[in-house]
């Protein structure tokens, strides 16, 4: 029986995701689309592999058996391609945190290179780019690394790239609105608004938890522009922004207040950006582009200072300290 490798990664993506929109938005194809080859494979198979109704998607027996074997079939199909054909591919990169832009500190490293052509890739965060990576559908990840539970990174490298000073991002009615300079110890009488949920940011807990910051609070990642408004009309709360983060800002109207940023000083925290690929000795064969990409930031936080740390006048979390030691 010959298998349609296109159907089969439809298959494994939508039984990892249980989602047919997740799924299709992962494969780039429609979710019409992804349905027709699930199906096209079922009818070959000659079995229901998922089941699907009006609450989701659910693996039938048959779709849990597949799954394993299906996986190593997809593995097989990506080494044998790129065998002879990876050079010539742009190297994909997943990029998350997208409301610090990450995408203008990965640009500012490869323009100019020639040898360099990328294939920027939108990750969800962590967690879904290091499952990525570790199947294989993306060569590189660049946002903030932290540890994962369960092991979720084992087999996974990462270096520390880019350490960029942060900003408070306040309401002009905040109380402290008006100053050229805060140090973190003046935000404990206000509310850390967090851009998604409380326990998906790893920094800003451990801002929040070494500057005593107890008030914190949640939001629905709807974009930078939806969350800059909830920090302008909540003059208790303030939010930590990259200091080269551009910012969609309306300006203040008569009634209607903006935001701003203020610099942290005393001591200046830093938001450490790392590039994370597979590696190790299970760690597949790399893009042949890879070393280049490290190559290119390593030249660019060479020209640009961008791993400047000097603890008497900066804060890291432990783990960023430990990541940028020798």
């Amino acid at each position: 029986m010959d298998l349609d490798l296109a159907q089969v990664r439809a298959f494994v993506v939508a039984a990892e995701e249980l989602h047919f929109g997740r799924a299709a938005g992962r494969l780039g194809i429609s979710q019409q689309a992804l349905s027709k080859r699930v199906a096209r494979l079922e009818g070959v198979l000659g079995v229901r592999l998922l089941e699907r109704d009006s609450r989701g998607v659910e693996l039938a027996e048959a779709g849990r058996r597949f799954l394993g074997p299906a996986r190593r079939v997809l593995e097989q199909g990506d080494r044998a391609v790129a065998a002879v054909g990876c050079a010539r591919r742009p190297l994909r990169i997943d990029v998350w945190g997208h409301l610090y832009a990450p995408m203008r500190t990965v640009a500012l490293a490869v323009d100019g290179v020639p040898e360099l052509e990328v294939e920027p890739v939108p990750g969800r965060d962590l967690p879904s780019v290091a499952a990525a990576l570790l199947r294989g559908e993306s060569d590189a990840g660049f946002g903030r690394v932290h540890a994962l539970p369960d092991g979720a990174d084992a087999g996974l490298t990462h270096r520390l790239v880019r350490l960029e000073p942060v900003d408070v991002l306040l309401s002009t009615d905040h109380p402290l609105a008006g100053r050229d300079v805060l140090s973190p110890a003046e935000l404990r009488g206000s509310v850390l608004r967090f851009p998604a949920a409380v326990d998906r940011l790893d920094f800003l807990t451990r801002f929040a938890t070494r500057f005593g910051i107890t008030e914190r609070v949640g939001s629905t990642n709807l974009g930078l522009e939806h969350f800059v408004d909830r920090v302008r009309t909540d003059p208790s709360c303030f939010s930590l922004v990259p200091a080269d983060c551009p910012l969609p800002v309306a300006p203040a109207a008569p009634g209607r207040p903006g935001v701003r940023t203020v610099p942290l000083a005393g001591p200046t925290p830093l938001y450490a950006w790392s590039l994370v690929w597979r590696g190790g000795p299970a760690g597949a064969d790399p893009h042949p582009r890879l070393e280049a990409l490290l190559r290119a930031f390593a030249e660019r936080a060479r020209r640009s200072r961008w791993l400047e740390y000097d603890p008497a006048r900066d804060w890291l979390p432990d783990a960023d300290q430990a990541a940028l030691s020798p």
